[in-house]
């Protein structure tokens, strides 16, 4: 059997644009959220690649850190 190639673009989440994140998040948190309200979180912990990706991974860590401090 032969692997089914989808149409839709594959992810990467090492590497998302801003937009694809924003639907990422909103579709795990079950809520609305914006490209800006990611892009400013991003630019807040700088991000952004030069690129204009961001590494999902690095920007859970970067909520998690920030959520940590608040909470002193």
């Amino acid at each position: 059997m032969t692997p089914r190639h989808d149409t839709a673009k594959s992810l990467k989440i090492t590497a998302l644009p801003v937009a694809d994140a924003a639907k990422v998040l909103a579709s795990a948190y079950g809520r609305r959220v914006t490209e800006e309200q990611v892009r400013e979180v991003a630019e807040a912990g700088g991000l952004i690649a030069p690129d204009g990706t961001i590494n999902l991974l690095e920007y859970t860590a970067y909520l998690v850190r920030e959520l940590a401090h608040g909470s002193d």
